[in-house]
Protein backbone atom coordinates (compact mmCIF):
# COMPACT_ATOMS: atom_id res chain seq x y z
CA UNK A 1 0.00 0.00 0.00
CA UNK A 2 1.01 3.57 -0.71
CA UNK A 3 -0.74 6.84 0.04
CA UNK A 4 -1.48 10.04 -1.78
CA UNK A 5 -3.20 13.23 -0.62
CA UNK A 6 -6.29 14.79 -2.09
CA UNK A 7 -6.63 18.51 -2.65
CA UNK A 8 -8.10 19.07 0.84
CA UNK A 9 -5.31 17.06 2.49
CA UNK A 10 -7.27 13.84 2.96
CA UNK A 11 -5.03 10.77 2.83
CA UNK A 12 -6.04 8.27 0.14
CA UNK A 13 -4.75 4.68 0.43
CA UNK A 14 -3.73 3.06 -2.86
CA UNK A 15 -2.73 -0.47 -3.93
CA UNK A 16 -0.72 -1.09 -7.09
CA UNK A 17 -0.24 -4.39 -8.93
CA UNK A 18 0.61 -5.70 -12.37
CA UNK A 19 2.57 -4.33 -15.31
CA UNK A 20 1.65 -2.23 -18.31
CA UNK A 21 -0.24 1.03 -18.77
CA UNK A 22 -2.00 2.42 -15.70
CA UNK A 23 -5.60 1.43 -15.00
CA UNK A 24 -7.52 2.83 -12.02
CA UNK A 25 -10.45 0.93 -10.49
CA UNK A 26 -13.13 3.09 -8.81
CA UNK A 27 -15.53 1.10 -6.63
CA UNK A 28 -19.17 1.74 -5.81
CA UNK A 29 -21.19 1.76 -2.58
CA UNK A 30 -19.76 -0.29 0.33
CA UNK A 31 -16.63 -1.02 -1.73
CA UNK A 32 -13.00 -0.40 -0.86
CA UNK A 33 -9.66 -1.23 -2.44
CA UNK A 34 -10.08 -4.89 -1.46
CA UNK A 35 -13.45 -5.30 -3.16
CA UNK A 36 -12.29 -5.85 -6.73
CA UNK A 37 -9.15 -7.92 -6.21
CA UNK A 38 -10.44 -10.70 -8.44
CA UNK A 39 -11.08 -8.12 -11.18
CA UNK A 40 -7.54 -6.84 -10.76
CA UNK A 41 -6.14 -10.36 -11.12
CA UNK A 42 -7.78 -10.55 -14.53
CA UNK A 43 -6.28 -7.20 -15.56
CA UNK A 44 -2.81 -7.25 -14.00
CA UNK A 45 -1.17 -9.19 -16.82
CA UNK A 46 -1.89 -6.31 -19.21
CA UNK A 47 -2.14 -3.25 -16.95
CA UNK A 48 -0.67 -1.69 -13.83
CA UNK A 49 -3.81 -1.67 -11.72
CA UNK A 50 -4.38 1.03 -9.09
CA UNK A 51 -7.10 0.39 -6.50
CA UNK A 52 -7.87 2.95 -3.82
CA UNK A 53 -10.01 3.38 -0.75
CA UNK A 54 -12.51 6.13 -1.40
CA UNK A 55 -12.61 8.61 1.49
CA UNK A 56 -14.24 7.32 4.63
CA UNK A 57 -13.36 3.72 3.78
CA UNK A 58 -10.51 1.34 4.57
CA UNK A 59 -7.30 3.20 5.32
CA UNK A 60 -8.21 6.48 3.63
CA UNK A 61 -9.05 9.58 5.64
CA UNK A 62 -12.48 10.53 6.97
CA UNK A 63 -15.40 11.54 4.79
CA UNK A 64 -15.27 15.24 5.67
CA UNK A 65 -17.21 17.44 3.29
CA UNK A 66 -19.38 14.94 1.41
CA UNK A 67 -19.55 16.27 -2.15
CA UNK A 68 -19.07 14.99 -5.67
CA UNK A 69 -16.24 17.49 -6.05
CA UNK A 70 -14.24 15.89 -3.21
CA UNK A 71 -14.62 12.46 -4.81
CA UNK A 72 -13.37 13.88 -8.11
CA UNK A 73 -10.38 15.45 -6.36
CA UNK A 74 -9.58 12.11 -4.73
CA UNK A 75 -9.56 10.37 -8.11
CA UNK A 76 -7.44 13.21 -9.52
CA UNK A 77 -4.86 12.55 -6.79
CA UNK A 78 -4.68 8.88 -7.78
CA UNK A 79 -4.41 9.84 -11.47
CA UNK A 80 -1.45 12.07 -10.58
CA UNK A 81 0.19 9.20 -8.70
CA UNK A 82 0.14 7.00 -11.82
CA UNK A 83 2.39 9.51 -13.62
CA UNK A 84 0.48 9.11 -16.88
CA UNK A 85 -2.93 9.41 -18.49
CA UNK A 86 -4.56 6.22 -17.18
CA UNK A 87 -7.44 4.04 -18.16
CA UNK A 88 -10.29 4.22 -15.63
CA UNK A 89 -12.92 1.62 -14.80
CA UNK A 90 -15.79 2.70 -12.56
CA UNK A 91 -18.20 0.20 -11.01
CA UNK A 92 -21.74 1.41 -10.21
CA UNK A 93 -21.51 4.82 -8.49
CA UNK A 94 -17.74 4.65 -9.06
CA UNK A 95 -18.56 5.07 -12.73
CA UNK A 96 -20.24 8.38 -11.93
CA UNK A 97 -16.98 9.55 -10.32
CA UNK A 98 -15.02 8.56 -13.43
CA UNK A 99 -17.44 10.42 -15.69
CA UNK A 100 -17.45 13.52 -13.48
CA UNK A 101 -13.64 13.54 -13.37
CA UNK A 102 -13.28 13.34 -17.14
CA UNK A 103 -15.91 16.06 -17.58
CA UNK A 104 -13.91 18.24 -15.17
CA UNK A 105 -10.86 17.96 -17.41
CA UNK A 106 -8.83 15.35 -15.55
CA UNK A 107 -6.69 13.60 -18.15
CA UNK A 108 -7.56 9.95 -18.67
CA UNK A 109 -7.06 7.71 -21.70
CA UNK A 110 -10.34 5.80 -21.82
CA UNK A 111 -13.24 5.16 -19.43
CA UNK A 112 -15.34 2.05 -18.94
CA UNK A 113 -18.26 2.02 -16.49
CA UNK A 114 -20.62 -0.69 -15.32
CA UNK A 115 -24.25 0.09 -14.53
CA UNK A 116 -24.00 3.64 -13.22
CA UNK A 117 -27.32 3.99 -11.33
CA UNK A 118 -28.70 7.09 -13.01
CA UNK A 119 -32.19 5.80 -12.30
CA UNK A 120 -35.25 6.46 -10.17
CA UNK A 121 -34.84 5.92 -6.45
CA UNK A 122 -31.42 7.38 -5.52
CA UNK A 123 -32.69 10.96 -5.26
CA UNK A 124 -31.11 13.98 -3.61
CA UNK A 125 -33.97 13.89 -1.08
CA UNK A 126 -33.09 10.30 -0.18
CA UNK A 127 -29.43 11.29 0.23
CA UNK A 128 -30.54 13.97 2.69
CA UNK A 129 -32.54 11.35 4.63
CA UNK A 130 -29.49 9.11 4.88
CA UNK A 131 -27.34 12.04 6.04
CA UNK A 132 -29.86 12.84 8.76
CA UNK A 133 -29.88 9.23 9.96
CA UNK A 134 -26.08 9.11 10.11
CA UNK A 135 -25.93 12.44 11.95
CA UNK A 136 -28.43 11.09 14.48
CA UNK A 137 -26.28 8.02 15.07
CA UNK A 138 -28.73 5.72 13.27
CA UNK A 139 -26.09 4.05 11.13
CA UNK A 140 -27.78 0.66 11.06
CA UNK A 141 -31.02 2.25 9.87
CA UNK A 142 -29.14 4.14 7.14
CA UNK A 143 -27.54 0.92 5.90
CA UNK A 144 -30.90 -0.85 5.95
CA UNK A 145 -32.61 1.96 4.04
CA UNK A 146 -29.89 1.94 1.39
CA UNK A 147 -30.07 -1.84 0.97
CA UNK A 148 -33.84 -1.61 0.58
CA UNK A 149 -33.36 1.05 -2.08
CA UNK A 150 -31.15 -1.24 -4.17
CA UNK A 151 -33.65 -4.09 -3.92
CA UNK A 152 -32.24 -6.29 -1.15
CA UNK A 153 -35.10 -8.47 0.19
CA UNK A 154 -36.11 -7.75 3.81
CA UNK A 155 -35.34 -11.32 4.88
CA UNK A 156 -31.85 -11.01 3.39
CA UNK A 157 -31.26 -7.77 5.31
CA UNK A 158 -32.34 -9.44 8.55
CA UNK A 159 -29.90 -12.22 7.88
CA UNK A 160 -27.12 -9.74 7.19
CA UNK A 161 -27.81 -8.01 10.50
CA UNK A 162 -27.07 -11.25 12.32
CA UNK A 163 -23.83 -11.80 10.41
CA UNK A 164 -20.29 -10.65 11.23
CA UNK A 165 -20.11 -8.16 8.35
CA UNK A 166 -22.91 -5.85 9.51
CA UNK A 167 -20.71 -3.77 11.88
CA UNK A 168 -18.41 -3.06 8.92
CA UNK A 169 -21.37 -1.81 6.87
CA UNK A 170 -22.39 0.40 9.77
CA UNK A 171 -18.84 1.79 10.01
CA UNK A 172 -19.02 3.18 6.46
CA UNK A 173 -22.66 4.32 6.58
CA UNK A 174 -21.49 7.93 6.37
CA UNK A 175 -20.30 7.26 2.80
CA UNK A 176 -23.73 6.21 1.54
CA UNK A 177 -25.21 9.71 0.99
CA UNK A 178 -22.47 10.58 -1.51
CA UNK A 179 -23.07 7.34 -3.42
CA UNK A 180 -26.69 8.40 -3.75
CA UNK A 181 -25.78 11.97 -4.75
CA UNK A 182 -23.49 10.63 -7.45
CA UNK A 183 -26.60 9.24 -9.14
CA UNK A 184 -27.55 12.79 -10.17
CA UNK A 185 -31.09 12.64 -8.78
CA UNK A 186 -31.84 9.68 -11.02
CA UNK A 187 -31.02 11.39 -14.32
CA UNK A 188 -28.34 10.69 -16.92
CA UNK A 189 -26.08 13.81 -16.79
CA UNK A 190 -26.14 14.62 -20.51
CA UNK A 191 -24.47 18.03 -20.12
CA UNK A 192 -21.63 16.44 -18.17
CA UNK A 193 -21.25 13.56 -20.62
CA UNK A 194 -21.03 16.01 -23.52
CA UNK A 195 -17.73 17.20 -22.01
CA UNK A 196 -16.21 13.68 -21.90
CA UNK A 197 -14.09 13.69 -25.05
CA UNK A 198 -12.22 10.41 -24.48
CA UNK A 199 -13.63 7.03 -25.56
CA UNK A 200 -16.25 5.86 -23.05
CA UNK A 201 -17.82 2.40 -22.86
CA UNK A 202 -21.02 1.97 -20.84
CA UNK A 203 -21.44 -1.67 -19.82
CA UNK A 204 -24.62 -3.22 -18.44
CA UNK A 205 -26.17 -6.60 -17.81
CA UNK A 206 -29.48 -7.38 -19.47
CA UNK A 207 -31.20 -8.58 -16.29
CA UNK A 208 -31.67 -5.19 -14.65
CA UNK A 209 -34.91 -3.23 -15.25
CA UNK A 210 -33.08 0.03 -15.91
CA UNK A 211 -29.43 -0.69 -16.74
CA UNK A 212 -29.65 -1.23 -20.51
CA UNK A 213 -31.50 2.02 -21.14
CA UNK A 214 -29.07 3.94 -18.94
CA UNK A 215 -26.03 2.45 -20.68
CA UNK A 216 -27.43 3.34 -24.09
CA UNK A 217 -28.26 6.87 -22.91
CA UNK A 218 -24.71 7.34 -21.60
CA UNK A 219 -23.32 6.14 -24.93
CA UNK A 220 -25.56 8.52 -26.88
CA UNK A 221 -24.70 11.55 -24.74
CA UNK A 222 -20.91 11.08 -24.83
CA UNK A 223 -19.17 12.29 -28.03
CA UNK A 224 -17.12 9.07 -28.26
CA UNK A 225 -19.48 6.85 -26.34
CA UNK A 226 -20.49 3.27 -26.89
CA UNK A 227 -22.39 0.59 -25.00
CA UNK A 228 -22.07 -3.14 -24.52
CA UNK A 229 -24.72 -5.37 -22.98
CA UNK A 230 -23.60 -8.50 -21.13
CA UNK A 231 -26.28 -11.15 -21.61
CA UNK A 232 -27.37 -13.09 -18.57
CA UNK A 233 -26.00 -10.80 -15.89
CA UNK A 234 -27.28 -8.23 -13.42
CA UNK A 235 -25.65 -5.65 -11.18
CA UNK A 236 -23.50 -8.30 -9.47
CA UNK A 237 -21.73 -9.45 -12.64
CA UNK A 238 -18.70 -11.73 -11.96
CA UNK A 239 -15.36 -9.95 -12.01
CA UNK A 240 -14.00 -12.42 -14.58
CA UNK A 241 -16.69 -11.33 -17.04
CA UNK A 242 -15.99 -7.67 -16.35
CA UNK A 243 -12.23 -8.08 -16.74
CA UNK A 244 -12.65 -9.59 -20.21
CA UNK A 245 -14.94 -6.77 -21.37
CA UNK A 246 -12.78 -4.04 -19.86
CA UNK A 247 -9.54 -5.51 -21.21
CA UNK A 248 -10.96 -5.80 -24.72
CA UNK A 249 -12.03 -2.14 -24.70
CA UNK A 250 -8.85 -0.77 -23.18
CA UNK A 251 -6.59 -2.92 -25.36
Amino acid sequence: MTCTRSADGTVIAVDRTGTGPALIVVVGAFGDRQSKKSLSVGLADRFTVFEYDRRGRGESGPVGDVTVEREVEDLAAVVAQTGESPFVFGDSSGGAIAIAAAAAGIEVRKIAVYEVPYTQGPSFAFADELSALVSAGERSEAVERFLMLVGTPPEAIEGMKQGPFWPHLESIAATLPIDVRLCNDGRVPKDQLAKVTVPLLALAGDRGPWAVNVANSIATAAPRGGSQILAGYGHDVPDAVLSRAVSAFFD
